[in-house]
């Protein structure tokens, strides 16, 4: 099913398509998975660039008129029009929920199914659908963990891809991705207290509160003090550390506050982010709560110090969003996750690569991405310190244009 709309110096076309849930077994169940076609007016016969947004768990941005939003589509419709799909379980594609009605091993079986692999299998079921040829990928953060799938899997599909800050480690195990990342949160937690040194004794002050006393949030939730560590997640963006210290400047007990940590947790409104985060690390192995067992002893010392975009099996009992997924998400955490990635295929690659590995990036280690860079084949790394984790957002026209001009040679 499509719709055609217009919005100011845009045209759009929405497509709903009923891909299998299980790609393995097409006859079986089906899902919905939602796609909006954005072109340039004047370029509605352009090839189509198909992004796919970070998460997992998040849908695709909603693209504005002028000016136009988000800030690197103007430079994908002077090449391209633009696919933004809904990962599965995201945004306008069949919804995830709580899967009510299911008992936690059907919700946890049913949930193997949404990770880059199926992503990637979705993609081609709607190129193949669409009668598209080879097309174009961009990928930000998690998007280019499924775009090294789609390499993998099926880079017959592809025309040339573009990576943003989502190059995964192919040979390092899951505990040693954790380990990377909280050194590199640790590092970002002192320079932000070094910046700004009076909310060293603003956020003791309010972990020794919530821990006293019953601090509820308007989602219901208890405010408690892992959770409190948990804001520090926006550090490895470029305005992160001036986002923090706005919420912590706020008075404690004022509705702005209560409200501005609520939203800056949005666990419950996303839940496969939460259920599905540590399995986008697994390449062929169970991940068996892998931040938990390897947070590093320097909370306990400080306990100021602020965590990341780690997930906790605590979380699945004080959010409660969450709370309804407790044990599927229990099950999957034992889950023997299957292989995302084809080294040998990816070392023989053809399709045009370029990749922005940010070089002081808190989430995705910058040392593996620099090794799975010189692994595939033909791809081309721009490693840069002028950007932070979310460089394509806060300059998506010098990044996009950098990486198409190093896929084509430009550059």
């Amino acid at each position: 099913m499509s719709v055609v709309r217009a919005v100011p110096g845009l045209h759009l076309a929405e497509h709903e398509f009923s891909v299998p849930l299980d790609h393995a077994q097409p006859g079986g169940e089906r899902i919905t998975v939602f796609a909006r076609e954005v072109a340039d007016p004047e370029g509605r016969d352009r090839p189509l660039l198909v992004y796919l947004e970070g998460g997992p768990g998040h849908e695709a941005p909603r693209p504005a008129g002028a000016p136009r939003s988000p800030g690197w589509l103007d430079r994908a419709l002077r090449d391209f029009r633009v696919l933004l799909v809904d990962q599965r379980g995201t945004g306008r594609s069949a919804p995830v929920g709580v899967l009510e009605g299911l008992d936690p091993p059907a919700q946890a079986r049913w949930l193997t199914h949404f990770r880059a692999d199926a992503i990637v299998a979705d993609c081609e079921w709607i190129r193949r659908e669409l009668g598209a040829p080879p097309w174009s990928v961009l990928g930000q953060s998690f998007g280019g963990l499924c775009a090294v799938t789609y390499l993998s899997l099926a880079p017959e599909g592809l025309r040339e891809a573009f990576i943003t800050g989502g190059l995964p480690p192919l040979r390092a195990s899951i505990d040693d991705v954790y380990r990377a990342t909280y050194a590199r949160v640790l590092d970002r937690s002192r320079r932000y207290y070094e910046r700004y040194p009076e909310d060293r004794a603003r956020v003791l002050a309010l972990q020794a509160h919530v821990d006293e006393h019953d601090v509820r949030l308007p989602s219901g939730d208890r405010l408690t003090v892992r959770r409190v560590r948990q804001l520090g997640d926006v550090l490895g963006m470029s305005d992160g550390a001036e986002r923090l210290h706005g919420l912590l400047e706020l008075p404690p007990g004022s509705p702005a506050f209560a409200h501005d940590v609520d939203a800056a947790l949005p666990y419950a409104r996303n839940p496969l982010y939460a259920i599905l985060h540590e399995s986008c690390w697994a390449d062929g192995a169970a991940t068996r709560w892998a931040a938990q067992r390897t947070l590093p002893a320097d909370y306990a010392a400080e306990p100021e110090l602020f965590t990341g975009e780690h997930v906790y099996p605590w979380m699945f009992e004080e959010y409660g969003g969450l709370a309804p997924l407790r044990e599927a998400a229990e099950l999957l955490a034992r889950h023997p996750w299957p292989a995302l990635y084809d080294a040998d295929r990816l070392r023989e690659n053809a399709v045009p690569v370029a990749a922005a590995i940010y070089a002081r990036d808190m989430y995705v280690e910058r040392a593996f991405s620099e090794a799975t860079a010189a692994h595939i084949g033909g791809l081309r790394a721009w490693l840069t310190d002028e950007f932070e984790h979310n460089g394509l957002r806060a300059d998506g026209d010098r990044v996009l244009g950098r990486l198409i001009d190093l896929a084509r040679g430009r550059a």
